[in-house]
Formats: structure tokens, sequence, C-alpha cells
């Protein structure tokens, strides 16, 4: 018996199958080879067409069945995780309007700003957890407001992993824990936020059938089999954005527990038994995948820098041309920490919402023509990004986060020793990285749906710890040095 698991990301799409007995990965495949492409009509814009993910989903997932490590006739499940926040609208026939509004998008900063005005500050956080911001429901209002023949055509809204289970089944359905992703939910009544649709206008139609994270959300229909060979009848029965799927993936479910990733963005997220919200919305609440199971509460405590692993994507294919990043990383770790003064700012992906949506962009500073070289750019950046999730460490442990440990699994940055040493040093929290990743979760929260696990805890079993880095007692003080730098250049940004 296999579990196929599908990570929606904003690069690529990777699909896995996992053996359900041994929860050992079975074959994986990933499409595209090159990074996906994010559209840029204007500055601060990004989108993308969800078509565009189907057809590279559909491709993953043939290079993963032509694999012939498994019989795709026993598939018995199908999870799924997806990037965040981003918006989908489509017609009465399932036809997508226009592309989807994604993450990195800050064209709705604006509009959330007015909204928070207009429900009250102290409302929309004790009852959202959040600043409507830039976030999904501030998106659609952006469409409202601007292209209103689209929006009057607007059948449904959906999340990205939303859009892909429709695709496989036929079915629209969404959860508690995508609606309050989006800033749709109020914790409070537990339900759609009649604040948020109020005060932006939106009638509840637009809001697709919620059901429970873990459930069946569609089967897999006779078009989808004819096209990829999936079962018919084969049950979606997990979808959760990819920052909450990662903490799965990590076995992150818990009070106290943190989670940490780095791929186009970089993400720290802490589990809380508390309702509880950053005053200024710097960091974000959401409802975790086990929110309300078993009547507890969960909350997934979310700092997210939008330009990480993009920042170091950039500077590969701008600056190291011809170089891959392991001979980056090579070369970076012949440079000392500090980076001889250099410091960048990653800020170039949109808004962040940790600098109160401010759009500051990436910045290079100290740069010395006669002392720096293409290998001090490379570490700058890696200790750019690692520096940036300690200023919003700080404001995490302010929120009351007191972490022991970060989970995380062994990919992007954290295949980097000059990265990971450097979080590991500047946050004096060890850092321990698993055999696991998005694709993989999604795999196991999927059988733990359609009830092949009794339990979250028995879909995961066997996580493997691959290696544990822990601060080095004689190096704090040339870390923070090189740290006290960097922000010295934030505060002339911001």
């Amino acid at each position: 018996m296999y579990l196929l698991g599908l990570d929606i990301g904003t690069s690529s799409i990777k699909a896995t199958v996992v053996n359900a007995s041994t929860r050992q990965v079975v074959a994986s495949a990933q499409y595209p080879d090159k990074e996906a492409p994010i559209s840029s009509p204007k500055a601060g814009w990004a989108e993308q067409d969800p078509e565009m993910w189907w057809e590279n989903t559909k491709k993953a997932i043939t290079r993963l069945t032509s694999s012939g490590k498994f019989n795709v006739k026993e598939i018995r499940s199908i999870g799924i995780s997806y990037q965040m926040h981003g918006l989908v609208m489509i017609d009465k026939n399932q036809k997508v309007l226009r592309p989807s509004i994604i993450w990195c998008d800050s064209r709705a900063v604006e509009t959330g700003e007015k909204a928070f005005k207009s429900i009250g500050e102290e409302k929309a956080l004790s009852r959202l957890l959040n600043s409507p911001g830039n976030f999904t429901a501030s998106k659609l209002a952006w469409v409202k407001e601007n292209e209103s023949e689209l929006y009057d055509q607007c059948y449904k809204i959906m999340l990205p992993g939303d859009f892909i289970g429709m695709k496989l089944t036929g079915e629209i359905s969404t959860s508690n824990s995508g609606l309050s992703e989006g800033i749709f939910w109020d914790f409070c009544d537990n339900q759609v936020s009649e604040d948020v649709m109020k005060t932006y206008g939106f009638s509840n139609d637009l809001i697709p059938e919620i059901k429970p994270v873990f459930s069946n959300h569609g089967e897999v229909s006779q078009q989808t089999m004819n096209e990829l060979g999936l079962q018919i009848g084969t049950p979606v029965s997990y979808k959760a954005g990819d920052q909450p799927n990662n903490a799965l993936s990590l076995n992150v479910l818990n009070p106290g527990e943190i989670a940490a990733t780095a791929g186009t963005s970089g993400v720290v997220y802490a589990v809380s038994d508390q309702v509880s919200y950053d005053p200024k919305s710097r960091i974000n609440s959401f409802a975790h995948v086990n929110h309300q199971m078993d009547d507890a509460t969960r909350i997934g405590i979310l700092l997210c820098i939008n330009g990480t692993g993009i920042l170091n994507s950039w500077v590969k294919h701008n600056i190291a041309k011809g170089i891959d990043y392991p001979e980056m990383n090579k070369q970076a770790e012949n440079v000392a920490v500090g980076s001889d003064g250099l410091a960048i700012l990653p800020f170039g992906n949109g808004a962040e919402r940790m600098l109160e949506n401010k759009l500051v962009g990436a910045q290079l500073m100290n740069l010395d023509f006669n002392s720096h070289t293409d290998a001090h750019i490379y570490r700058a950046a890696q200790e750019g990004i690692a520096f940036s999730l300690k200023y919003g460490f700080d404001m995490m442990q302010a929120n009351g986060v007191d972490p022991k440990v970060i989970r995380a699994g062994k990919a992007n940055m954290f295949l980097s020793d000059v990265f990971s040493k450097t979080l590991v040093n500047i946050t004096q929290t060890p850092v321990e990285l698993y055999d696991t990743d998005g694709a993989k979760g999604a795999a196991l929260g999927g059988g733990f749906g359609a009830g092949i696990y009794a339990s979250l805890a028995e879909a995961m079993t066997g996580l493997t710890l691959l290696k544990t880095i822990e601060p080095e007692a004689n190096s704090t003080e040339e870390y923070q040095e090189a740290y006290q730098t960097w922000t010295k250049a934030l505060a002339l940004c911001i």
C-alpha cells in the first residue's frame, strides 16, 4: 500500500510516494527542472498561472509513476501541501478567471490596512489573530475594486492546494486552517468572519465547502484516472499550507515545538495552545493542521521572511554564473564570519510582514571594491538570511515562544553549513535536521486523513534524525558582531 504526497511550491512541484507500512520514501519526482516563472506585471506584484501548477503537477506525477518502483494502482490516498496565501478565482465551469495573486505579492497592503482600521484593530487581532494585511482576503478585495468584471464572474475562491484538489477530483473544498491563513476565519466564533465579509462586501457563497484538514476532500475522477493512471475513487484526504505541513512533516504538533524551513521564503513556525497574536501583526497566527482535533487548541505562530532562498538563487544566477550551490557554499566557507563587513538585506521579494509590510528591497551595503570578492557576496547573502530570521526570532520570543531546539528538513538552505551554523550561533539554539520534506509529510498526512493510520503519532513514527548542529561556545562574539553590523544596515533602511 502506498501514499502519494504533492508539494505545490512556487519554484516547482514535487511528488513523492511513501510505503504506508515502513513510512519510507519509495520514489520522488519534481517538475520543472528549472524554477517556474513568477510574473510581475508591475513593481511589487507577483502572479502565477494555476493551470501551470496543474500541468507541472501532472508532469511530476507522470515522472513518478514511470519510475517503475511501485504499482500506481496501490496508491490509497493523496495529501497536498501548497504555497500559502495565494488567491485562485474560478467561474461556474471551474475555469480560472485570472492568474493567482501569490503569497509574495504586495498590491493589497493598503487595502488590508484600511480594513484593519474599519474593523477595529483590537477586534481584528483578537478575532482574526492578524491584521487583514496583505493576505488572501485583501487580495480578493483588490480584485473586487480594480477588476470588477472578473470579480462578478467569480463562483468560488480557493487557495492553491484547493485548486489542485479540485483538478484531481472535480470537487471544491477548503478547511478552517486554509481560511485562517487567508484571514477569513474568526477564532472566537469558529466560523468565517462576518467582519471580514461585511467590510469587504463579499458573499459567503464565494467560500467553498469547509471540511476538516484530515478528511475526504474529494476522490480521483475518471478524467484524472485516464490522464495519470491514479485509481478512480482514491481520496484527497489532506490539504495544508506549506508551513503547517512542514511542521507536520517534522512531527511538530504540540506546544513548545518549533519547525523551520528556508526555501524560496524562510519560516520559523512554533505551535502554541494559546489563541494569541502579535500587536503589530509582524508575526502571524493561524490554525495549525491539528487545531480543534480532540477539542485541543493548536495555533501555529509563523515568522516569514519572503526573501531567503530566492536571494541565494538570485546570487547564483546573476553573480555566480556557472557555479552550483555546493561550490558557492565551499567558497563562502573560506570567508570569515561577518564577510569582512559586507552586509546584505534579503528583502527583495515583496513587502515583509516582519517589517510591518514595508517594501525595503534587497540591499548590499558596505561593499569595498578592494577587498570584497564574489565569495564574500555568497557568504553575506547566507548570513543576511540567517540574520533576518534571528531578527524575527527575537519578536517570537517577546511573544512567549521559548524554543529549546529547532527542527528542519535537510534541504534547501539547510544544506549549507554556512547558513546552518550562522543560524544556530546567532540564535544560540540547536538545529536538528531530519530526512523529510513537504511532499513526504503530505503523503503521511493523507494516510492519516484516509484512516490508514489511527493517529498522527502513528503516521509520523520513523522520522530519522540525520544531524544536530550545536552552538559553538568560542564563536559567539564574532557572530554577534556580524549581526550588529547587519542590524545597523537594516536600521538605515527602515
